[in-house]
């Protein structure tokens, strides 16, 4: 089947896109929705520079599409309506546990035609999180929740090790609550890794971010 994914740059989409491909799936793009206003990627802050440098490693097409989240769910349907144009059969998604995240995928795909599938769906929060990194990806911590997470945390590539230092902070280290958010800079489904250096440390209005610098 061909599929576009719904791509966050970060583990739970990786992880998803890594299951459907190891089923045989064949992805033909990936929509990054991207806030207008900060210049970056929804959530995960990437810019287009980055996102570029993602999608060459992965050897996928991407797309980013402009929102400034008052017309997230019409932009998003567009994207679907254009993916399926080219081909898609399906929309991928990372969501895990969240009813509403579920209903919205759902909505999105059915204004578009097009198949919803969720393959993380109902599974265990910390148990994907031992997957994915046991997987042999790559998933660097690029923003945190300043209540939930110290800045200590950014720029580290997530392994068991962190897993237990995380554990500390009575988070769920999934960070399905926000409590942090990744990039995933190499693993499986890449040709070559992201090639990246750390750059500055921002404090934005509800999360703390590190920069993530595109070595040309």
């Amino acid at each position: 089947m061909k599929f576009v994914a719904a791509f966050s740059t970060g583990k739970d989409s990786i992880l998803a896109l890594h299951r459907m491909v190891q089923q045989g799936h064949k992805p033909i793009g990936l929509i990054v929705m991207y806030n207008t206003m900060a210049k970056r990627s929804w959530f995960h802050g990437a810019d287009k520079k980055l996102l570029k440098s993602i999608s060459e490693s992965l050897g996928i097409p991407l797309e980013c599409y402009d929102t400034d989240g008052m017309d997230y769910d019409v932009i998003m349907e567009k994207a679907l309506l254009e993916w399926k144009k080219l081909g898609a059969e399906a929309c991928v998604f990372g969501d895990i546990d969240i009813p509403e995240h579920k209903m919205w995928d759902e909505e999105r795909c059915r204004k578009a035609d097009l198949i919803p599938i969720l393959p993380l769906w109902n599974e265990n929060r910390e148990e994907l999180v031992r997957e994915v990194i046991g997987a042999g990806y790559k998933c660097l911590i690029k923003c945190v929740h300043p209540e939930k997470l110290p800045a200590d945390f950014l720029g580290k590539i997530i392994d068991e090790k962190l897993l237990d230092d995380m554990k500390q902070y009575g988070i769920d280290l999934c960070g399905e609550n926000g409590e942090y958010h990744t990039i995933v800079v190499d693993g499986p489904l890449f040709r070559t890794s992201v090639p990246y250096q750390l750059g500055e440390i921002l404090k934005l209005e509800h999360v703390t971010a590190i920069e993530l610098k595109i070595i040309d």
